[in-house]
């Protein structure tokens, strides 16, 4: 499975290598901002999981919480605060944002880390329970079963063809770099080449018939799937 993608926000500049340092030994891809000011500047729909300082300058973490549940792009990731307050009227403004879980300063980081995978468990528990198939016009996969048709045709794919085309489909329009989508699919093998990743491309559009123009590549930047 790909690596998660968690962005820690805390104006705790220590705290927030400790905690990116902790979370990348268990595999995950951590970027941090110490402020909410400049985590809002950042694309947030990359991202598994946001673990949110609650007091934070001008922007407070519920604040920035409000923010991405109101942005449909972001709605769905699962949110961590992180307090020192622990007030019952804090937790509950907390949970009634949309917040996954609730953490109190101060804490273990193997307590942290516990309930990160709990929540990322259970957003892909759910995840995996609402989405049983991805489409584009009469580009359709369906993922209970791992089938791809096209024009109720069904197209044999390799794992990481079908891999990628999910990665597209879930993403439409957003351009994804050569090394992002490395990451993604091939996150756990020694040596991958630039080419390799090209030539499943390669192979993925000659299979996905008239659609394959949908897959656009910029050069010197990487591919997206337009939804032209």
């Amino acid at each position: 499975m790909s690596p998660y993608r968690i962005l820690v926000v805390d104006d705790e500049e220590d705290l927030c290598e400790i905690l990116q340092f902790n979370l990348e030994i268990e595999g995950y891809l951590v970027d941090v901002a110490y402020s909410a000011e400049e985590a809002l500047k950042k694309d947030l729909s990359i991202y598994n999981l946001l673990l949110l300082d609650v007091m934070m300058g001008e922007i407070s973490g519920f604040r920035m919480a409000r923010a991405v549940r109101e942005d449909a792009r972001t709605e769905h990731i699962p949110i961590v605060f992180l307090t020192a307050k622990d007030s019952e009227n804090d937790r509950l403004t907390g949970f009634s944002l949309g917040a996954d879980d609730y953490i109190n300063k101060p804490f273990s980081i193997r307590e942290v880390i516990a309930r990160i995978k709990a929540v990322i468990r259970r957003a892909e528990s759910s995840k995996e329970k609402e989405v049983e198939s991805l489409s584009y016009e009469t580009l359709e996969m369906q993922l209970n079963n791992k089938k791809v048709l096209v024009d109720n045709n069904e197209v044999a794919f390799t794992r990481k063809e079908y891999e990628i085309l999910k990665l597209f489909l879930e993403n439409k329009n957003r351009l994804f770099t050569r090394d992002e989508i490395l990451v993604r699919i091939w996150s756990n093998e020694v040596i991958v080449l630039d080419r390799t990743i090209d030539v499943n491309i390669t192979r993925l559009r000659k299979k996905i018939g008239r659609y394959e123009k949908n897959i656009v590549t910029r050069l010197g930047y990487g591919y997206c799937f337009e939804d032209k």
